[in-house]
């Protein structure tokens, strides 16, 4: 078994305006996740965040990489689990939680031991995690996608009808700074997120999932004047940097995960970019 993990430096939106194709995708899209057999992570620079995959096929247990300078990997952060697979479980120091498709955890800080099982190898789990800097310890949390709080928002008309699903975040349960949920979109609809906005109090990484087959997603990054894409495939991510809009346009329906961390727990804190103003 291998962990592999890189790492991403903050870029300026002075230079972002200069990148080509290439050098956008190589700093922000995040294109090696869900390997059978692996734990791959990616390590930003942009609050420190985290964010990974693991598919177990045998057991794979969360060990601690290099930048961290720890002895073990929550050491000093605490950890969000989506499982965007088949069902599998997730051990914490022992404990078993166990996973359907698309069912969430929070992991806190100070857990040593996180270990990730497939009930079934030919329809692996797929653990897509984002990690954070914690400076208190929280009690770990499973929350189903039923239990997640659900917001009705956009239409058809605008083609952006979608439910927003919050699973870690405040009212559900008690984190430092990491917040994720999944919002998938209506039959019809392909704009995400859409007006779009920032948030300089946080950055944000955005995960997308149920693109069917032979279609894509384009996802709309930059400053509000000086906007830029980036196409998307099924299980892939992109790292959106607080300056930044987030927001993408499908050839078909989808689902994405967001995960974000930063100084401001408040959902709602959100700077609102005019759909006309955009550039």
């Amino acid at each position: 078994m291998a962990t592999t993990y890189e790492s991403r430096y903050a870029s300026s939106p002075e230079a972002v305006k200069k990148y080509d194709t290439t050098q956008l995708r190589n700093e922000f899209l995040v294109d090696n996740l869900m390997q059978e057999g692996e734990i791959n992570l990616t390590y930003s620079h942009y609050d420190r965040y985290i964010v990974g995959s693991v598919v177990p096929i045998e057991a794979l247990k969360l060990d601690v990489i290099d930048p961290l300078k720890a002895d073990y990997f929550l050491e000093r952060r605490e950890l969000g689990i989506i499982n965007v697979g088949g069902s599998g479980t997730v051990s914490v120091e022992g404990v078993s939680y166990k996973l359907n498709f698309k069912d969430a955890i929070y992991v806190g800080r100070g857990n040593k031991e996180v270990i990730f099982k497939s009930d079934d190898n030919a329809n692996p789990a797929k653990f897509y995690l984002n990690s954070a800097p914690a400076h208190k310890v929280y009690p770990t949390v499973k929350v189903s996608k039923k239990e997640a709080n659900k917001i009705e928002l956009g239409s058809l008309e605008t083609a952006n009808h979608r439910t927003v699903n919050q699973m870690i975040i405040g009212g559900i349960v008690s984190t430092c700074q990491l917040q994720m949920g999944m919002t998938e979109l209506k039959t019809g609809s392909v704009w995400n997120t859409m007006p779009a906005h920032v948030h300089d109090r946080r950055m944000e990484i955005y995960f997308y999932l149920d693109i069917p087959k032979d279609q894509a997603v384009c996802h709309f990054m930059g400053q509000p004047e000086e906007t830029r894409h980036i196409w998307i495939n099924n299980h892939q991510a992109v790292i959106s940097p607080p300056w930044s809009i987030h927001c993408g346009s499908g050839t078909s329906n989808y689902t994405f995960i967001w995960g974000m961390a930063g100084e401001n727990l408040d959902y709602g804190d959100m700077d609102v970019a005019k759909i006309t103003a955009l550039k």
